[in-house]
């Protein structure tokens, strides 16, 4: 059984993973892209899509 751990990480690995992601998601804000989209996109396959600019 695992103690729930508040405000910090129980595992380096799960650090990084959150670090990873969330320097993905700002990074695709601020190319102006949705987060909910920027999520998909990196799901799908394609991490930075032509918005026909």
């Amino acid at each position: 059984m695992f103690d729930k751990v508040s405000g910090c990480f129980r595992t380096r690995k799960y650090a990084e993973a959150y670090c990873r992601i969330s320097s993905y998601l700002q990074t695709m804000a601020n190319q102006g892209y949705n987060p909910l989209a920027a999520i998909q996109m990196a799901f799908s396959g394609q991490i930075y899509a032509d918005r026909g600019e």
